[in-house]
């Protein structure tokens, strides 16, 4: 009999998600370079061809995995925005979200930031960086056009917000920071994001 996932067992007419389950899981434990089609169909208890015809090699997992990614951090980003707050505790919402994905999903963060992708995931993978880096260029468009910030190009200010955000995913990631401890960062970041270092 074939060995069911460690998980939960593989059901008829569920394989991709069983896989894509799988996949992340691996993915967590052991790193992108562990994963295999191959590995996959064994986890779950299928046939070594089995997985071909939901993706067409180890690429294509990976794109899946990272739009999952992508969906998953948009519903969290979602949730934790409130358009009717100004400027500094809305940011704060989405920037505590951005953190808190990242510390439980450093590998899969990752890999949605990936340069390398299947040209026929372009689309898709645009659609998920608009969900989620969008919202944060949204909310500073927003907070322009109610004279709370800057006029300047909001896509700039979007980068260097993310590039401060990811910084500190980064830093969670690599062990240099413990995540409870920058999510508790997260007020005094976007606060020296919007005010500056300056003595005010």
């Amino acid at each position: 009999m074939a060995r069911m996932s460690r998980s939960r067992p593989y059901h008829h007419g569920d394989l991709r998600a069983a896989l894509l389950e799988s996949a992340e899981r691996t993915l967590r434990e052991k790193g992108v370079a562990s994963l295999s089609l191959r590995e996959l169909a064994r986890e779950t208890g299928v046939s070594h061809a089995a997985p071909g015809r939901h993706f067409k090699d180890k690429q294509a997992l990976l794109d899946a995995l990272a739009l999952a990614g992508y969906d998953r951090l948009g519903r969290a980003l979602e949730g934790a925005d409130e358009p009717t707050l100004p400027l500094q505790p809305r940011l704060t919402a989405l920037a505590r979200a951005y953190l808190a994905f990242a510390a439980e999903n450093a590998e899969l963060l990752t890999l949605m930031y990936a340069r390398k992708h299947e040209p026929g995931a372009a689309e898709q993978m645009a659609a998920g960086v608009d969900r989620t880096v969008g919202a944060f260029e949204r909310v500073i468009a927003d907070a322009q056009r109610r004279g709370e910030i800057v006029e300047a190009d909001p896509e700039r200010l979007t980068l260097f917000t993310g590039a401060a955000l990811h910084g500190i995913a980064g830093f969670t990631a690599g062990g240099m920071l413990d995540p409870a401890e920058a999510l508790g960062m997260t007020d005094d970041l976007i606060h020296h994001l919007l005010h500056g270092l300056r003595p005010r």
